[in-house]
């Protein structure tokens, strides 16, 4: 070999170390987060308003913010997501400017790439007990997501949106797993037993989650492997900071590994 061809080999080799192991889309999907709220905002067979409960979006995203996370922001139908009055309503909503803009213009959950995210969160509200379920797109998201080992948060009634999801097996994904969520009892003391179609706590212990609580409208929140559930709204800082330990303990095994 003459030494034009080792120097050659000897540039391309330095050129190399230089180059990071992460190409830009997967660098990008590792500082990217997707978010998913409800777009109900009436109880169906009535004039009741529901939608999101503000705090359990706003607070967490903020937390991603700060950590530095692009965070998008998704719905079961896309466009504008209904605020539930109950929680501040838009008047309070509004005072968290970034978050209040960039939930006037949420894009279809259906067209979400979980190739694009480094986790996916689920606030709650009531609106979401009755579009989380039967929205197929988010129970393939989520399904995927903890096949995948992709951390899933979720807050208050933010874990409607587990219950249809299955893992590649079938199962669902909460079986035999720490959960927890807005509890029956918080259900009962919030008047809506009797309105919500079915009793969160109760279907996901049917499910076989092992559901964990703590007293009525205390903060709680549990992490089992790449899945976060929070109990109620108290709980909205909690689920975050349990969801951004996940997700950079699994960047930064990515990044380790090469």
């Amino acid at each position: 070999m003459n030494r034009r061809r080792m120097l050659s080999f000897a540039t391309l080799a330095v050129a190399a170390t230089a180059i990071p192991s992460l190409s830009p889309a997967r660098a990008q999907q590792r500082n990217r987060l997707l978010v998913v709220l409800t777009s109900t905002g009436r109880i169906p067979g009535g004039d009741r308003p529901t939608g999101l409960w503000w705090s359990e979006f706003a607070e967490p995203f903020d937390l991603f913010r700060k950590a530095g996370f692009d965070v998008d922001v998704a719905s079961t139908r896309g466009g504008a997501v209904p605020v539930d009055p109950r929680s501040g309503g838009e008047a309070r909503a509004r005072n968290d400017a970034e978050a209040w803009t960039i939930s006037r213009s949420t894009s279809d959950v259906a067209k979400a790439r979980l190739d694009d995210y480094a986790g996916i969160f689920l606030p709650g509200g009531h609106g979401t007990m009755w579009d989380f379920p039967g929205n197929a797109a988010l129970a393939t998201l989520v399904g995927g997501a903890i096949d995948r080992g992709v951390p899933v948060g979720s807050v208050c009634h933010g874990p409607a949106g587990l219950v249809s999801a299955r893992d590649k097996a079938g199962k669902p994904v909460v079986a035999g797993r720490r959960v927890n969520g807005f509890t029956d009892a918080e259900e009962a003391a919030a008047g809506m037993t009797s309105v919500v179609p079915f009793l969160l706590e109760t279907r996901l212990r049917e499910l076989g989650g092992r559901f964990e609580s703590a007293g009525v409208f205390a903060p709680f929140a549990v992490r089992d492997g790449a899945l976060i559930t929070g109990q109620n709204p108290a709980s909205s800082e909690q689920a975050a900071k349990l969801m951004l330990q996940a997700v950079t303990e699994r960047t930064g095994a990515a990044q380790r590994s090469g």
